[in-house]
């Protein structure tokens, strides 16, 4: 920009304050959606400490540059917004791909997610992905799996002795 203004400065300022706090950014097209869609949207991903915003491409790209992902310029084409999360990008992309399913106008087109690059195909797999929650659990079962089996043998072979020794004792008694 030759002579930006200040309200200009200020707004890559912020998108650039943005995506830098933000753990992931995820851009998506919103053509031809109305406004009380957007406003749905934006309750929908409130709740996973997501802010869906709309920027002028030409300072967002500015703003990406300069806080170092520059690799979301490719994307920032079209009518765009940008969704900074700080939470879940799991649950955001699957928030965005639920209401894209909802409301065609919204397309996904790709983002950062955790400083890697990720295309549409690569959102809507993070989207199909289980809550968090439920992997740490599973992660949990794959480390216990292990140990407890190890723990039913080696705990076979002296309950095993003992139902022989029992047995010899009674067929002694019997006798």
């Amino acid at each position: 920009m030759a002579n930006p203004s200040a309200q200009k400065v200020a707004v890559v300022a912020e998108v650039r304050e943005k995506l830098t706090a933000a753990n992931s950014a995820i851009i998506t097209e919103y053509r031809g959606m109305t406004v009380g869609s957007l406003a749905s949207l934006r309750r929908k991903l409130h709740p996973h400490n997501a802010e869906y915003k709309v920027y002028k491409n030409t300072l967002a790209r500015f703003a990406a540059r300069e806080a170092g992902v520059a690799e979301l310029e490719a994307f920032l084409k079209g009518p765009a917004a940008i969704t900074f999360v700080k939470g879940d990008a799991s649950a955001v992309a699957k928030v965005l791909r639920d209401h894209a399913k909802e409301n065609p106008a919204l397309v996904l087109m790709g983002g950062v997610v955790a400083g890697k690059t990720v295309n549409a195909k690569e959102l809507r797999a993070l989207a199909d992905l289980p809550p968090r929650e439920v992997m740490l659990a599973q992660f949990a079962g794959l480390l216990k799996a292990p140990m407890s089996k190890t723990a039913n043998l080696l705990a076979a072979l002296p309950r095993k002795a003992a139902y022989g020794l029992k047995a010899l004792i009674e067929q002694r008694e019997a006798a």
